[in-house]
């Protein structure tokens, strides 16, 4: 199988070693990975700024990145369930049928459910905290949402199961938002900013060391409140756990 890498581009410019490290692991579970160049946003801040028209010619540019790919993969749960769940609909007013949307898994869910792995070479010797994030939890089903009264299942904590000497943890309100939600830390500044004093404290109760989750947007909130407030807690991706000794 070949697999597309896409980065989504917050991750490219501010936390590049996140991309680094799902090429890396990605390469050590012996797929043909390739990252495409050239690769640009996926259209999900015009969208949800109220301009999806401007996320057009960015979707067609897109499709045609990865066309030759067998699957689409990325380290960011938001930007794969934008390109799921909406490019469908933009796609389809601009007389194109969207390819990417049958073919884009979040990295973490690509592991889990196609590659599955049951070892991995990680170690990771620290207390940590998941971080369920809302567009993984409630459109790519990364975990069980607590809305739903069912047994609680989280893929995060199976694949944290293969890395030695990590302790997992999870917060009381398990998958409670954190207030980013993209334009809306925007346009709500100061509830954004409540939220995720709240999800960071209870993410602090369970004595963890690090955050860690799929969403390097929802890490990059929290850890603004972490430095704004000097909390004794850091952020990390997942992917980054995951590839530790890569």
């Amino acid at each position: 199988m070949r697999i597309g890498l896409f980065i989504p581009c917050y991750i490219n410019a501010v936390y590049p070693e996140v991309g680094v490290a799902a090429y890396k692991l990605l390469r050590h579970l012996g797929l043909d990975v390739d990252y495409p160049l050239d690769q640009t946003c996926c259209g999900q801040p015009m969208a949800n700024a109220g301009y999806q028209d401007k996320a057009t010619d960015l979707a067609l540019r897109m499709e045609r990145l990865f066309e030759t790919y067998d699957y689409v993969v990325g380290p960011s749960a938001s930007c794969v369930a934008f390109v799921k769940e909406n490019h469908p609909s933009i796609l389809e007013r601009a007389g194109h049928v969207c390819q990417n949307s049958r073919k884009i898994y979040d990295i973490c869910e690509f592991i889990h459910d196609v590659v599955k792995p049951t070892a991995l070479p990680a170690v990771f010797p620290h207390k940590v905290s998941i971080h369920n994030s809302c567009h993984g939890v409630r459109e790519l089903g990364l975990s069980t949402p607590s809305e739903r009264n069912v047994p609680y299942a989280s893929k995060l904590r199976d694949l944290l199961g293969l890395v030695k000497d990590i302790e997992v943890f999870e917060p009381k309100r398990v998958d409670e938002c954190c207030g980013f939600g993209g334009m809306f830390a925007v346009e709500e500044p100061a509830i954004s900013v409540c939220m995720g004093h709240d999800k960071v404290m209870d993410h602090l109760s369970t004595g963890a060391e690090y955050i860690t989750g799929a969403d390097s947007s929802c890490l990059m909130h929290m850890e603004g409140v972490i430095k704004r407030e000097e909390l004794p807690i850091k952020t990390i991706h997942i992917v980054q756990i995951l590839a530790s000794g890569l």
